[in-house]
């Protein structure tokens, strides 16, 4: 294990952590990559929701190859890259959207976004993690 690389339980509870983080498909030529709220549990699959009909949501499809990013952007710096595979389901309000729409906004604000951008027909997509890379330069100081 290098000197900057996290443990399992470190990238894992940075990785549960609230960030904004950066998903990459494969795309024609260049991946596709933007940043997207998700949600994330200890030992569990990532979560994101997005529209089918967006750039991204086109390129997806069930088994293909992704990588999510999560990055902190205050020194000392530290990031987790997870490289994994796609699989695709139906997303509701209710059970997808208010749940992370609150862990991004809280929850008046979080309600209030969920009940006025209903994601039925929206697509969320989780992230099984196969392959992690992480790097937190508090541990070079």
């Amino acid at each position: 294990m290098g000197q900057l690389t996290m443990s399992r339980t470190e990238r894992e509870a940075f990785l549960a952590g609230l960030h904004v983080g950066v998903l990459a498909v494969p795309g024609e030529g260049a991946p596709v990559c933007s940043p997207i709220w998700y949600d994330y549990e200890p030992g569990g699959d990532i979560h994101v929701i997005l529209d089918p009909r967006s750039r991204k949501g086109r390129l997806l499809e069930d088994g293909l190859p992704v990588t999510f990013v999560v990055q902190d952007e205050s020194p000392p710096y530290k990031y987790v890259t997870v490289e994994g595979t796609a699989s695709l389901a139906g997303a509701k309000t209710e059970e997808h959207l208010r749940p992370l729409a609150r862990r991004y906004l809280g929850e008046a604000e979080g309600d209030a976004y969920a009940d006025s951008s209903p994601v039925e027909g929206a697509c969320r997509v989780s992230i099984h993690p196969t392959r992690w890379m992480t790097s937190d330069f508090a541990k070079g100081q």
